[in-house]
C-alpha cells in the first residue's frame, strides 16, 4: 500500500524455568501467537528475547531491559510485543518497567490494552501477590500449630531421618505453599486437574522437581493437602 509504514516489533517471551527454556516448552506457543499477530498487521519482528526465570526471581528481568532498549534505539521506536497479557500482567515488576520505559506495548491476545489498563493491572497484581503471600503464611502457621515439621528440610540431620522421609517432608511443605494458590485458582472456576495444572504453569509455579505441572502432579499435591481423602472427587478426576 502506497505510503504505508511497516511497524517494527520487539518480541519478548518468558518461560519459568531453565528446563522449560532448554526444551522450548511453552515457548513455541508464545512465538506462534506473536508471529501470527505481527503478520496480521503487516509488521515485522526485528528482535526476539526470551527470559528464563523462576517465580522466586521474578523481579530480575535482564532480557526485558534489553528488549526495551532495542525498542527505544531506532529512529522510529519499535513496539514491544508479548504473547499473553494475563501471564505477565500478574508481575508488578514487569508492568512497572514497561510503564517507566514509555515504550509502546502490545499483547497478541489483547491488542486493545492501553497504558491506563496496565496501570490498573499493576495495582491488581500487587494486591493479588500480597493476598497470596498472606494466605500462604496463614496456611503454614495453621500446619505448624497442628504439629507438622516445617522450615528448610534440607537442614534436617540425615543421620536421624531417612531420605524418603526428607523427600516427603519437602513435598508436604511445597504442597502447603501451593494450598492458597490452588484455592485461588479453584475460586476462579478451575474444576479439573488439567485446568488447575494449566493455571499453575501460567502463574510460573513448578512442581517439586522443578518441572511443569500435569494432572497427576496436581493430584499428588491435593492428596498431600487432604491425606484422608486419598481419591479426588469426580469433578477433579481428569
Amino acid at each position: 500500500m502506497p505510503g504505508h509504514i511497516m511497524q517494527n516489533f520487539v518480541a519478548y517471551f518468558r518461560v519459568s524455568t531453565a528446563r522449560q527454556g532448554r526444551s522450548g516448552l511453552g515457548l513455541e506457543a508464545q512465538r506462534k501467537m506473536v508471529t501470527d499477530y505481527v503478520a496480521s498487521v503487516g509488521g515485522t519482528i526485528i528482535a526476539e528475547l526470551t527470559e528464563i526465570e523462576s517465580g522466586k526471581r521474578a523481579t530480575n528481568r535482564p532480557e526485558l531491559q534489553k528488549a526495551l532498549a532495542i525498542a527505544r534505539k531506532r529512529n522510529k521506536p519499535a513496539v514491544l510485543i508479548v504473547a499473553k497479557l494475563d501471564r505477565l500482567a500478574r508481575s508488578v515488576s514487569f508492568i512497572s518497567a514497561l510503564l517507566d520505559s514509555n515504550v509502546e506495548f502490545r499483547a497478541a491476545d489483547f491488542p486493545e490494552a492501553n497504558r491506563m489498563m496496565l496501570q490498573i493491572l499493576a495495582v491488581i497484581a500487587e494486591y493479588e501477590a500480597r493476598q497470596i503471600s498472606d494466605r500462604t503464611k496463614q496456611a503454614l502457621a495453621a500446619r505448624r500449630a497442628r504439629g507438622f515439621q516445617l522450615g528448610n528440610v534440607n537442614n534436617l540431620k540425615i543421620g536421624n531421618v531417612s531420605t524418603p522421609a526428607v523427600n516427603r517432608a519437602k513435598a508436604v511443605e511445597q504442597a502447603e505453599r501451593l494450598r492458597p494458590v490452588i484455592d485461588d485458582i479453584k475460586r476462579q472456576g478451575a474444576d479439573t486437574l488439567q485446568s488447575i495444572a494449566d493455571q499453575l504453569n501460567r502463574r510460573g509455579f513448578t512442581n517439586s522437581g522443578g518441572g511443569t505441572f500435569y494432572p497427576t502432579t496436581v493430584q499428588r499435591v491435593m492428596e498431600r493437602l487432604n491425606p484422608v481423602q486419598a481419591m479426588p472427587s469426580a469433578s477433579y478426576a481428569r
